[in-house]
């Protein structure tokens, strides 16, 4: 399947109405690829306009929204699916990309919403500060990150939307509105994870604490059992767990475990974890690919935001040329819906790359998969076979079913939208916070018609 016949099949399960034709929006003078439209950063997904903007301020960001009758927000381009797609207008964030402030009596950072978590923590680090999480990528923006509920890994740790202390949009109207988790309550908590649906992140202030060193250590093939008795104790043993299974054998092929560093820390590792052993070299997740491009493993201490990250920002991130789709489950169901989805191991590996079992901590954000839910996330890297991928989708959903689960916004699923909507408790508190911002549907596509409003 193409890219052009893949962008058709996912209108179809996204559904919804098909947007009119280009408006009379004029794209800036940027140059895209040869074809016209952009693709997401696996290449599986070519969007459906040629029509991209690219402004550098707030300013020219308000100029835009106000020619457009329909718009959609561009950040790194990491999503998986047609949340981001438009058939008429895109405004891409990448120009976007500066630190704004850095204040030490409140312990924030404002940045542009376009910038890159890997490209300010060495800034946050030199001025003695550090961020509570990072996904497995830096290489992901704020606004796309916030806007979807992306997440890193850790019991006790939210996901990235949780640190967003203040963000700054334009609305439908092409006004400016602020909101704050001080001045603006449960409305800011309805704003932060958006979906693209209230308007175009401008800047966004994100809580900040205090530097520290991480370690990392890899244990190998732990006995799937061992997860029944064990997990709770096994996800608590770091800052941050993730378990990597292909699902062959009833085996986890990798534990990776990252811990905080105090200055007297001397301690090692055990040889031993629950039947797993200790990897004598640094592991890909992928345990057959070079593991150059991951963060440094073998109990090395590095700042932050040089360990948090499963990979490194200097170097092509995961497998590159890949599918990915990921569900979240409570964390009392964990160990069942290991095994639900264990169950389809044969149909599942001959098309996976691996898939990362963590954690998130529960929070308080109204269309987050972690509202008020801690929760287990099952993520699946595919081999970029779209057809195989699309045909196991719903047969992993019906596993997970018992558990009410909830797919990755920005990844790849098939959940019917009567289903995927009973599982948010407040979803009829965000259509109307997005009617106050964009009345008129002008941020709306074929993905958010389909799984918000159909």
């Amino acid at each position: 399947m193409d890219k052009r016949t893949f962008i058709q099949t996912m209108s179809v399960l996204t559904g919804g109405v098909i947007l009119s034709d280009l408006t009379g929006c004029n794209s800036s003078q940027k140059p895209t690829p040869m074809n016209g439209h952009l693709t997401n950063w696996a290449g599986n997904l070519t969007y459906s306009t040629d029509h991209v903007h690219y402004p550098t301020s707030v300013e020219q960001v308000q100029e835009v929204v106000k020619k457009c009758n329909k718009i959609r927000a561009l950040g790194s381009r990491h999503s998986f699916n047609t949340i981001a797609d438009s058939t008429e207008n895109q405004l891409s964030l990448q120009q976007m990309n500066k630190v704004l402030s850095l204040d030490k009596t409140a312990n924030t950072i404002t940045v542009q919403s376009g910038t890159r978590y890997g490209d300010f923590a060495p800034y946050l680090d030199e001025n003695g500060y550090a961020l509570a999480n990072l996904a497995s990528l830096p290489h992901i923006t704020v606004a796309g990150a916030c806007a979807t509920g992306t997440h890193g890994s850790g019991v006790d740790n939210g996901n990235l939307s949780t640190s967003v202390s203040a963000i700054e949009f334009v609305n439908a109207a092409g006004d400016v509105v602020a909101l704050s988790k001080n001045k603006d309550g449960d409305k800011f908590y309805g704003a932060v994870v958006n979906l693209g649906a209230i308007g175009i992140l401008s800047k966004v202030t994100l809580d900040i604490i205090p530097t520290f060193k991480m370690k990392q250590v890899v244990y190998l093939n732990m006995p799937m059992e061992e997860l029944r008795n064990n997990f709770a104790d096994l996800e608590s043993k770091g800052y941050s767990v993730s378990l990597f299974t292909d699902w062959k054998n009833k085996n986890i092929n990798e534990v990776w475990i990252k811990s905080r560093v105090v200055d007297d820390d001397n301690t090692t590792a055990a040889p031993e974890l629950y039947g797993a052993k200790l990897a004598t070299k640094n592991m890909h997740p992928i345990a057959d690919q070079s593991a150059e491009n991951v963060t440094d493993q073998m109990g090395i201490p590095g700042t932050w935001y040089e360990r948090m990250p499963h990979f490194k920002m200097g170097f092509k991130p995961s497998a590159g040329k890949e599918l990915q789709a990921e569900y979240f489950v409570p964390i009392e169901n964990a160990y069942e819906a290991i095994m639900a989805v264990q169950k389809l191991n044969e149909k599942i590996s001959p098309h996976l790359f691996i898939t990362e079992i963590r954690t998130i901590k529960t929070d308080e954000l109204w269309m987050s998969p972690c509202y008020r839910q801690t929760s287990v996330a099952i993520h699946f890297t595919w081999k970029q076979e779209t057809d195989a991928v699309m045909s196991l989708l719903p047969l992993i959903e019906a596993q997970l079913s018992p558990f009410n689960a909830k797919p990755h916004w920005a990844k790849l699923f098939t959940m019917q939208p009567r289903i995927l909507q009973s599982r948010y408790k407040r979803l009829s508190d965000f259509k109307q916070l997005v009617a106050e911002y964009d009345p008129s549907g002008k941020f709306k596509n074929e993905f958010l018609q389909k799984n918000i409003y159909s």
